[in-house]
């Protein structure tokens, strides 16, 4: 019978805490990157000239369509042969989770601004507001109700998404528990208790993702 022994994780914490510093530091950093990119291109599929939907629609699909991991193995070793520049696997890891990120949210933006009445367009030109303002005033307000609790739905899959960096050496949580079960010999008790950290972080997310989905249910 296995013996659990957590007391020989004791001189690794600090790892451990340097592990999830990185991966909340990806998350937050990949999140915002993402969102941008998803709004230039939301904004751009909704109101931008027609020919733009095709090329934006292909980015989307591209990222969507094909696993994160092999989208970050592509990144690190692929992209840098093809354009003679060296990438850092951090680099990589950041554009890779970023456009990834920017692909959904893009979707989620679209579906936000397209689900606002076009009543609320004309309605704004009616009163002489020009179609920037209309769509800062009238539609964004209306569209961020609608899209908020499948942001942070999306926000959620990101955090997980960064245990994938761990394949390029990046020293995420998930990486540390590789070098921590290589000097302990205790894997058991390491991917314990990453998991355990994971569930930590990640559950208290999820009960405000319910929470606000619940009220965005209601107020609808």
């Amino acid at each position: 019978m296995y013996v659990w022994d957590f007391s020989a994780l004791g001189p690794y914490w600090g790892l451990i805490g340097q592990g999830l510093g990185i991966t909340v530091l990806y998350t937050v950093t990949t999140v915002v990157a993402g969102l941008v990119v998803g709004l230039v291109i939301g904004i751009a599929r909704t109101a931008g000239p027609r020919w733009l939907s095709p090329p934006l629609r292909a980015f989307i699909e591209i990222f969507r369509c094909t696993p994160l991991l092999v989208q970050l193995v592509w990144m690190y070793y692929a992209l840098p042969v093809l354009i003679g520049v060296d990438m850092s696997a951090s680099m990589a890891c950041f554009i890779t989770l970023s456009l990834y990120a920017g692909s959904f949210y893009a979707e989620i933006f679209r579906g936000g601004i397209e689900a606002v009445d076009r009543g609320q367009w004309e309605a704004g030109r009616a009163i002489g507001m020009r179609q920037g303002r209309i769509f800062r005033r009238i539609v964004l307000p209306q569209a961020i109700q609608v899209m908020i609790p499948s942001f942070i739905n999306q926000t959620i899959l990101q955090l997980k998404n960064t245990s994938l960096v761990s394949v390029v050496a990046v020293g995420d949580l998930l990486y540390q528990g590789t070098v921590i079960t290589a000097a302990s010999y205790r894997p058991l008790e390491v991917y314990t208790v990453i998991a355990l950290v994971y569930f930590v972080v990640l559950f208290p997310l999820t009960l405000v993702a319910d929470r606000v989905e619940q009220k965005m249910g209601a107020h609808r």
